[in-house]
C-alpha cells in the first residue's frame, strides 16, 4: 500500500517570479501564469491548498495577440439594468486598462471559486517595465519552472 504525504499549511513555501509580457501571446503567458499561481510545477501540489507562488507581470502593454484578435476579439459585460449591455475592444481596452487584459484571462484559468480568489491575489500585474515589489527578491521566472 502507498503512503501519500499530506501537504499541511506549514510545509508551504512560497516564492517570487517576475515575468516580462513584451512580445509574448497572450494565451501562452496566462496559461504559463495561472499554472504557477495554482503551484503545478511544485512536488508538493495539493489542489485543495494554495501551494502557487507569487508573479509579478511587467510591461502588460506589450502583449501579443495572433492572428485578427486585436480588432475581433470583445469582452462583454451587463449591469443588470436596462440598457446596461457594454462591449468594448480588445483594442480599446489595451489603450485604457492594459493590466486588466492580462489579469482576465489569467483570472479564467483558475478556479472559480474562493481558492481561485485567493491564487488571484498572489498575481500583480503592471503597465510599464517598473514595480515596487524589489524588496520581496523577485526572480526571473526560469523556462522551465519545475522544482
Amino acid at each position: 500500500m502507498l503512503k501519500k504525504h499530506a501537504v499541511k499549511s506549514s510545509e508551504i513555501e512560497h516564492q517570487w517570479y517576475l515575468v516580462d509580457a513584451t512580445g509574448q501571446p497572450l494565451g501562452r503567458l496566462a496559461s504559463r501564469v495561472a499554472t504557477i499561481l495554482k503551484g503545478k510545477h511544485k512536488v508538493k501540489y495539493s489542489p485543495h491548498l494554495d501551494v502557487g507562488d507569487y508573479i509579478v507581470v511587467v510591461n502588460a502593454e506589450k502583449v501579443y495577440l495572433s492572428g485578427a484578435k486585436i480588432s475581433q476579439k470583445v469582452y462583454k459585460h451587463h449591469s443588470m439594468h436596462p440598457g446596461g449591455f457594454k462591449v468594448e475592444s480588445v483594442a480599446r481596452f489595451l489603450e485604457t486598462h492594459p493590466t486588466r487584459v492580462i489579469e482576465r484571462a489569467i483570472k479564467g484559468m483558475l478556479p472559480h471559486n474562493a481558492l481561485g480568489k485567493k491564487m488571484l491575489g498572489k498575481l500583480k500585474v503592471y503597465a510599464g517595465p517598473r514595480h515596487p515589489h524589489e524588496a520581496q527578491q523577485v526572480q526571473p521566472l526560469p523556462t522551465d519552472a519545475r522544482e
